[in-house]
């Protein structure tokens, strides 16, 4: 009897010891596991991952294009030696550098992402901890966990996307500006973390353009807690320095087109995708609007001119001043899809001959017999084709109760953590001005998803105060 307590006892002390040694490590622990489960989701299915052996690309096919051409002839551009401008530059130069390093691989694009994944969850955990003044250890490795186990940016990260770059410079700006505002005095080192968030901002522009969204509402957050003064001085070389990096792609652009062009001749393009007759049937059906695109004949400049690109705009404007009635409903459209907790698109273009279509595009629109509407014409092999189907099915259904539950969380965590405005209103803009940007250009989850982890933070907010909540009354 002694001796089997005593074994209990030290078994208890035993798991009190590694309880405790988990703890200290806990960063640690998340990150090897998040890399584990990447790297096994990528072994297991080689058919989805392995571009160079199948030939199907996941993600962008473009990037990879930019890539190669980058390598081949020095030169940025769909075309070899041919210079463009129709994507912004750095997740291609990003990509030409893993292939010039590790050859032309799918597995070395995977690592990479899983790397860019982990400094990502870390910075999460930073920003959670300086939100949270109480427990924020505990919601910064809960928000982490969220993270690390969310199944779409898990498959969506190991394929050729910018979405894993793109998430780690967002992150990497929300931690540096809540440094800025919290540093007392203006010093070398609040100068080093201005200068610091504004290449990071203009870096993250040149992945993402709508990152300047975010930057446009952050004067308020400052304010909340520092005078207009002292926000005026600690974000004007923010925005100064935000421009350092885009200013040789602004220079090279006009060196190619003869004009000033920011960032990419897509702007029009993407703006016009999400506004014009056909995007509040196609998504009400279920249907990225990318696939719209205005009648060629009303394009009179080489479509992928900054000219064509403004006509795009033009377009696109047109039909807004002529149907000002329908903009409300297409606004809650854009709305609803952004915030959906289903994937969208949920349903994918198929592979077969064009039939008649009513919108020019990269596939055909058609009417269906039933009112709907179906998108036919897709290249015989396109890995688009794959989303409706088999295991991508399985994938939707675990999409919507994992996003559906922290969803509902975040929305507890809105309230619970109100008194601490002025900290959490930071997590607020960021998903107030993303939603602003796709509901003026067009949504889809893969675009909502870079700030999905910091939508997470409040989910883990509720979740540890409902936790703290249950403590208390069973000790009552």
């Amino acid at each position: 009897m002694f001796v089997n307590a005593a074994d209990f006892c030290a078994k208890v002390c035993a798991m009190i010891t590694l309880t405790r040694a988990a703890w200290r490590h806990h960063l640690l622990i998340l990150l090897i596991a998040a890399a584990l489960v990447r790297v096994a989701v990528y072994l297991l299915f080689p058919a989805t991952f392995a571009f160079e052996q199948t030939g199907a690309i996941h993600g962008s096919s473009s990037f990879d294009v930019y890539a190669v051409n980058l390598i081949n002839t020095g030169v940025y551009g769909l075309t070899p030696g041919v210079p463009d401008a129709v994507l912004p530059p750095l997740y291609s130069v990003f990509v030409a550098g893993v292939y010039a390093l590790f050859g032309r691989s799918s597995l070395a694009i995977a690592l990479m992402h899983t790397l860019l994944d982990l400094i990502s969850i870390t910075l999460l955990v930073m920003i959670t901890r300086r939100l949270f003044a109480v427990r924020g250890q505990v919601i910064g490795v809960l928000a982490g966990a969220f993270y690390a186990a969310y199944p779409y940016l898990i498959f969506q990260n190991l394929t050729l996307i910018d979405t894993p770059l793109f998430i780690t410079l967002l992150h990497a700006f929300v931690y540096l500006v809540m440094l800025l505002r919290q540093r007392e005095r203006l010093d070398g080192i609040t100068w080093v973390i201005a200068a610091a968030a504004g290449i990071t901002l203009g870096a993250g522009a040149m992945v993402r353009p709508v990152i300047v969204f975010l930057a446009l509402p952050l004067p308020l957050w400052f304010w909340a807690r520092l005078p207009l003064t002292q926000t005026i001085l600690r974000l004007i070389p923010v925005a100064v320095l935000s421009l350092l990096p885009l200013l040789p792609w602004t220079v090279r652009n006009y060196g190619v087109y003869g004009e000033f062009v920011a960032m990419s001749v897509t702007a029009g393009s993407n703006f016009y995708q999400g506004n014009n007759p056909d995007v509040i049937p196609l998504m009400r059906a279920g249907y990225d609007v990318q696939w719209t695109a205005p009648d060629p004949a009303l394009i009179h400049n080489p479509p992928a001119s900054p000219a064509a690109d403004r006509e795009r705009s033009a377009l696109a404007l047109d039909w807004l001043r002529e149907n000002p009635a329908i903009i409300p409903e297409l606004i809650w459209v854009k709305f609803l899809t952004h915030w959906s907790i289903d994937i969208f698109p949920s349903l994918n273009p198929t592979e077969g001959a064009d039939p008649s279509a009513i919108t020019s595009g990269d596939a055909a629109i058609t009417a269906a017999p039933d009112g709907g509407v179906t998108i036919t014409g897709l290249p015989q092999g396109d890995p688009v084709a794959e989303y409706s189907g088999g295991a991508f099915a399985l994938g939707r259904v675990i999409h919507r109760y994992y996003v559906g539950v922290l969803l509902l969380f975040a929305l507890i965590g809105v309230v619970v953590t109100a008194r601490q405005w002025r900290e959490i209103s930071l997590l607020w803009i960021v998903q107030i001005s993303m939603t602003l940007a796709y509901v003026i250009f067009h949504p889809s989850t893969r675009y909502r998803v870079p700030t999905d982890p910091l939508l997470f933070v409040l989910s883990a907010a509720a979740f540890v105060s409902l936790a703290d909540v249950l403590i208390r009354r069973r000790r009552l």
